[in-house]
């Protein structure tokens, strides 16, 4: 008995983070993992193009893969296109990707929060309106990185990335204000935990790194219903690249992924 897959959407190959923690909650279900790859990075778009490419993509998605649930684990994506795809295709759940900003709000000792993100998110009303929303007694300080999704993407294909080139870009998360000290940064790019180990190594002084993934996951358990015959899915996990040619270290990662790129 064949049930309906989850779909997992992302820019690249960030939204990996995300699957992994969806899989342990939901070990019962399919994925299938699609990247935007031919249109990554999603950082440097205008809005305007970029909502129209994200809206066609899921007219063909949706109409293939027919998704119990969709995990837009992106969020660049979700920010400028989540209201739009949710009046598009009112038939579909969709579970968004949006700044873990309350939960750092809610966590905070020294009341100075940072949020890294692609300079995309950093400039969506969504993004400022969270803040004012959860966070309007902090000090909160959006940086825009117009270059760690891709070190991201290669440092997690196994290319090396220079120390110093990722240090510029998370230093100015780290600010000292009327003696307080930034201790949260909040990663609100799915591509950036896997950088977390080398992020922990290079910043002057230690924060919690807010990984949205399992949040989401939890998210995605609430919206998609448990399947009771279901030990573990029928078939297999498959993912799409949108140029339809990965290179082979994509592919290989893939594979310890367990998914088969069709």
């Amino acid at each position: 008995m064949s049930h309906s897959p989850v779909l997992v959407f992302d820019s690249g190959i960030g939204g990996l983070t995300v699957l992994r923690e969806a899989r342990v909650l939901m070990p019962e279900r399919n994925f299938v993992y699609v990247a935007d790859d031919a249109g990554f990075p999603y950082g440097g778009w205008e809005e305007e193009p970029l909502k129209a490419r994200i809206l066609a993509l899921f007219t063909r998605l949706l109409e293939t893969h027919d998704p119990e649930a969709v995990i837009v684990a992106c969020n660049t994506a979700f920010t400028l296109a989540g209201a739009d795809l949710r009046a598009a295709f009112p038939g579909t759940r969709f579970i968004g990707t949006v700044p873990a900003i309350k939960p750092a709000a809610e966590r905070t000792r020294s009341g100075v929060v940072s949020v890294l993100a692609t300079p995309g998110t950093i400039r969506r009303a969504y993004t400022r309106e969270l803040i004012e929303t959860y966070a309007g007694s902090h000090h909160v300080h959006l940086v825009g990185s117009p270059h760690l999704a891709r070190m991201a993407e290669a440092y997690i294909r196994g290319e090396p990335i220079d120390d110093e080139a990722v240090r510029a870009e998370i230093a100015p998360c780290f600010v000292e204000q009327d003696g307080c000290r930034t201790d949260i940064v909040v990663l609100a790019c799915t591509h950036y935990p896997f950088l977390a180990n080398v992020f922990r190594r290079l910043a002057p002084w230690p924060v919690d790194w807010l990984d949205p993934a399992e949040a989401i996951a939890r998210q995605a358990r609430r919206v998609v219903p448990p399947l009771m015959d279901a030990v573990e899915p029928a078939g297999e996990d498959i993912a799409i690249f949108t140029s339809g040619q990965p290179d082979f270290a994509t592919r290989r990662l893939m594979q310890g992924f367990g998914l088969r790129v069709t």
